[in-house]
C-alpha cells in the first residue's frame, strides 16, 4: 500500500544529490513540484511506483540532474484511462534516462541535449493501445540523438525518426520470426548500429520454416557498420537458429557473434559443437566473424 507524500510548507535540501521515491501517492501538483525545487543540486532521481492520479501537470527541471528512473505504476487506475499526469523533463545535463510504465501519465521530453542512454519499456495493455502507441512515439522521438538504448517489443513502432546517433541497442524481447521481422523493419531507422544484443532467447513450442526467414529489406547498417551481436539466454531452439542463420548471411562487416549459453542442457559442448557445426555449413556475408560461446 502506497503512502502519502506530505511535505511541510518549506523544504530545501540544498546538497542532496540522490533522491529515490518508492511507493509513494503524490498529493497535489504543488508539494510535488516543491519538493523537486528544492533539490537545486540534484544528481540522480528514481521514482518507482508512485500514484500520480493527484496531479495535472510536473516540470522536472533541474539543471544538474544527470541519471532520471522512472518505473511507472501501470494500475493506479484503469489501464484504459489515459487521463493522468502530463510530466515534462527538462534537463540539460541529463544523460541517462529510463522509462518503464504504460504512458497512462503523459511523458515529454525537453530540451534533453546531452542525453545519451535510454531505456524505454512500454507494455500496450487495454483497449486504448493506438492512444498510448502515439505517446510512445513521442518519447522516442524525443530521444532521436540517444547513442545506447534498450527497448522493449511494443516499443518498436511505426513513424519513428531515424536514430542517427544510436551505435548500441539492446532488445528485451523473444526471438520469434514476426518479432525480429518488427526489429528489421525498426533497424532501417538506425543507420550507424555497431552492436546489437538480445535478452531473452526464443520459445521453444513456437517453430516455423527457415524460408520464413527471409527477412527483407536488409537494414543498411548490417551492410555497413553492425559489428558486434550478443545473444543471451540461448538454448539452441530452432527460432534462434535461424536468426542466427540470417545474421550470418547478412551481416557484411560483423566481426562478433557473442551467444551467452542459458542454464540447461542447451550449454554443454557437445550442444555447442552441434550448433557450431551448423552454423559453420552457413555461407558467411563476413569472412572475419568470429563466433563465441560464453
Amino acid at each position: 500500500m502506497n503512502c502519502a507524500l506530505e511535505l511541510p510548507s518549506f523544504i530545501s535540501f540544498p546538497q542532496l544529490k540522490t533522491l529515490h521515491l518508492a511507493l509513494v501517492t503524490f498529493l497535489d501538483d504543488d508539494s510535488t513540484q516543491k519538493l523537486l525545487t528544492s533539490c537545486p543540486v540534484l544528481q540522480e532521481l528514481i521514482i518507482l511506483d508512485c500514484e500520480w492520479m493527484n496531479l495535472k501537470h510536473i516540470v522536472v527541471s533541474i539543471p544538474t540532474l544527470k541519471s532520471f528512473t522512472i518505473d511507472d505504476l501501470p494500475y493506479f487506475g484503469s489501464a484504459d484511462e489515459l487521463n493522468g499526469c502530463e510530466i515534462k523533463i527538462d534537463a540539460a545535463n541529463l544523460t541517462f534516462l529510463n522509462y518503464t510504465g504504460c504512458l497512462l501519465n503523459e511523458i515529454v521530453l525537453s530540451n534533453l541535449p546531452s542525453l545519451v542512454n535510454a531505456h524505454v519499456c512500454v507494455p500496450l495493455l487495454g483497449k486504448r493501445q493506438k492512444e498510448i502507441a502515439y505517446r510512445a512515439v513521442k518519447v522516442l522521438r524525443g530521444l532521436h540523438s540517444v547513442k545506447s538504448m534498450r527497448m522493449s517489443t511494443d516499443s518498436l513502432l511505426d513513424q519513428l525518426p531515424s536514430f542517427q546517433n544510436l551505435t548500441s541497442l539492446e532488445l528485451s524481447m523473444l526471438i520469434e520470426k514476426h518479432i525480429i521481422q518488427k526489429v528489421i523493419n525498426f533497424l532501417q531507422f538506425t543507420p550507424n548500429l555497431e552492436s546489437l544484443a538480445f535478452f531473452q532467447g526464443s520459445n521453444p513450442h513456437v517453430r516455423c520454416d527457415e524460408e520464413d526467414w527471409n527477412l527483407k529489406p536488409v537494414p543498411n547498417c548490417f551492410l555497413s557498420c553492425l559489428k558486434s551481436v550478443n545473444l543471451h539466454n540461448f538454448h539452441g531452439n530452432y527460432e534462434e537458429m535461424c536468426m542466427l542463420k540470417y545474421l550470418l548471411k547478412n551481416a557484411l562487416v560483423l566481426e562478433r557473434l557473442n551467444i551467452f549459453c542459458s542454464k540447461s542442457p542447451s550449454g554443454d559442448s557437445k550442444k555447442q559443437k552441434e550448433v557450431v557445426d551448423q552454423l559453420d555449413m552457413v555461407p558467411r556475408a563476413s569472412t572475419s566473424c568470429v563466433i563465441m560461446f560464453l
